[in-house]
């Protein structure tokens, strides 16, 4: 083995160190504070109330992670950090770096014990979580970074121009849908949630300008019938269940979908032939969420679909973003 290779297994080692840093600095509010102006350490540390020990070389890793940019004594936003890590920007990844770091760190820590008995070293009790508006909230506005690169895709790489109607199942606060809706003003969206959702749902259409344009459709979608529709969107969602759960959505769909209409679904998508390292960290780390979660291939996806009962028409992978978009029709 080479130097270089030695060097590389070192950095891959401590690389953990560089994703605290940055979970750290979003969890302190760092960028929000230099998003009002420079600061120098001093003043970063008063008033984001810090010790002042560790304060010098953090502000100085950050600068060196391409986060922060300083000149003289005072510290600046990078342009790619005041692009997503500051609240308000069209792509906000503060409550996804969030997650990250409050649940997704601690669990992925306990991976070779997952390995070992293939439980999951996190949980989905969302119900649950759904009963704290707080803690709904921040995890809902997580959802929206993960999907945001996503909606306006999904905008262009499926012919809309063919149905009048969508529901998007397992649609969290429907910042897809209403991306939908603004793209194509024909369409009259849906979102299926969980009840204790509705009032956040309410508030981001509202917030979005879409009030009335997107239907919310409260239920379980494992216990209550899909609404009829002529598209139904699966988002993020099949990747969470095993096999026969998602035959169980599938069949669900293809029963609320009108003849004609379609099922349309986005995942990361694994590709055998050429394994692309973040959709195989993606899988693994809804494996470590879920009891039988985890990405599939585009002949996996195509197959619970045609046994579902449609015809298979696409699968294209995004150009932004990792996911892959399948298409079938009824």
């Amino acid at each position: 083995m080479g130097n270089t290779d030695t060097a590389a297994i070192v950095r891959l080692n401590t690389a953990y160190a560089q994703s605290k840093i940055l979970h750290g600095a979003v969890e302190v509010g760092l960028f929000e504070l230099l998003a009002e102006g420079p600061a120098t350490a001093a003043e970063i540390r008063d008033r984001l109330d810090l010790h002042p020990r560790l304060l010098r070389d953090f502000l100085n890793a950050l600068v060196a992670l391409g986060l922060l940019e300083r000149d003289d004594r005072h510290y600046r936003n990078s342009p790619a950090a005041a692009e997503v890590l500051v609240p308000g920007g069209p792509v906000f990844l503060g409550a996804r770096i969030k997650t990250a770091s409050q649940r997704h760190y601690a669990m992925w820590g306990r991976l070779a014990e997952a390995l070992r008995d293939g439980k999951p070293t996190g949980h989905t009790a969302f119900d649950k979580l759904y009963e704290n508006p707080v803690a709904a909230k921040n995890f809902l506005v997580h959802m929206d970074a993960n999907n945001a690169v996503v909606a306006p895709q999904l905008a262009k790489v499926v012919d809309w121009s063919q149905y009048r109607s969508f529901v998007d199942v397992g649609g969290a606060r429907g910042n897809v849908a209403a991306r939908l809706v603004q793209a194509h003003p024909h369409l009259q969206g849906g979102v299926m949630e969980l009840p204790g959702i509705e009032p956040l749902f309410h508030e981001l259409m509202a917030e979005l300008g879409v009030t009335g344009k997107v239907d919310f459709h409260a239920g379980d979608f494992f216990a209550d019938p899909m609404p009829a529709t002529d598209v139904i969107v699966f988002g993020h969602v099949l990747h969470d269940w095993d096999a026969a759960a998602n035959q169980q959505l599938l069949e669900q769909a293809y029963a609320a979908i009108r003849p004609g209409g379609a099922v349309v679904v986005y995942d990361q998508m694994l590709d055998e032939q050429a394994p692309d390292l973040r959709s195989l960290i993606g899988s693994i780390n809804v494996a470590l969420i879920t009891e039988g979660g985890g990405e599939y291939t585009v002949a996996e996806g195509r197959a619970m679909v045609e046994k579902a009962g449609f015809t298979f028409q696409s699968a294209t992978k995004l150009s932004e973003g990792n996911d892959t978009v399948l298409v079938a029709t009824r």
